[in-house]
């Protein structure tokens, strides 16, 4: 399918998901929201695919926020329809059953922040800028950010980057827990590809239920999230992909994953 925002490839059960607006810095806007939704629930359905990569297009900018321009004459109820498609978008991509990796090419800020955020992890170029700068606007983030942010690095942090809107360059997201490595910005498409090339080796079925037990566990206290843990463990007993790798794990060779 094409788009009019976004590109979306597919190249040996990995799919690159590009945002497609250099000229204004990729900016989200309805349109880029509802393509990147639609994208993802359309790769949903491809039972072959393994992982997939988000990025910017060209070498400024990852997603440098949500469209000002649009926002300036929103009334409270447009508003709400923009942030329910902004979470509607989000959802999509954090609940897809493979890994999703941000390769945060340049600026991340406001909804591009709150966009790498949903999803698994990310990589940043050496160029790239990070923040929720939203307050100085007087508004504040509302793609998630409040939520995610505050689960990944803790609430006072959190906050202090947002009450701040501090903007912090790749090195300093990294040292605040907000990105995993830091790349040149020639390398970090190479380094993503090479870390979902490692994935790709693993269980694939195996793959997508620990992600949703991460994913759904870190919402629940320890004792629930032990319980969810325990009682998704023994569905992996019932695959093919777990009789192969114990099989090859014994005969001392690669497995062959076939992902049921």
């Amino acid at each position: 399918m094409s788009y009019e925002t976004i590109t979306v490839g597919i190249e040996a059960g990995v799919a690159t998901i590009t945002i497609n607006r250099p000229k204004v810095l990729n900016a989200l806007n309805e349109t880029v929201l509802t393509e990147l939704t639609k994208a993802f629930r359309d790769l949903k359905k491809e039972a072959s695919l393994r992982a997939a990569i988000i990025t910017g297009s060209g070498d400024k900018s990852f997603v440098a926020g949500a469209d000002i321009a649009v926002m300036q004459e929103m009334t409270p109820l447009e508003a709400k329809a923009f942030v329910d498609l902004g979470h509607k978008c989000m959802h999509a991509i954090e609940t897809a059953f493979f890994p999703v990796i941000a390769a945060v090419n340049g600026f991340a800020l406001g909804g591009g922040l709150e966009l790498a955020l949903a999803c698994d992890f990310i990589y940043a170029s050496k160029n790239a800028k990070l923040g929720l700068p939203e307050v100085n606007l007087g508004i504040f983030p509302g793609f998630g950010g409040t939520q995610r942010l505050s689960r990944l690095i803790g609430k006072n942090k959190a906050k202090e980057l947002i009450y701040t809107a501090k903007i912090l360059n790749a090195d300093e997201a990294l040292g605040w827990g907000i990105v995993n490595s830091v790349y040149e910005p020639a390398d970090l498409l190479g380094a993503v590809k090479k870390t979902i090339d490692t994935i790709l080796k693993k269980g694939p079925v195996a793959i997508s239920l620990v992600k949703r037990v991460i994913n759904d566990g870190t919402d629940l206290d320890l004792t629930s999230g032990l319980s969810l843990e325990a009682l998704t463990f023994p569905v992996i007993f019932s695959t093919e992909d777990k009789k192969e790798g114990v099989k090859a794990f014994l005969e001392k060779r690669e497995a062959k994953f076939i992902g049921r």
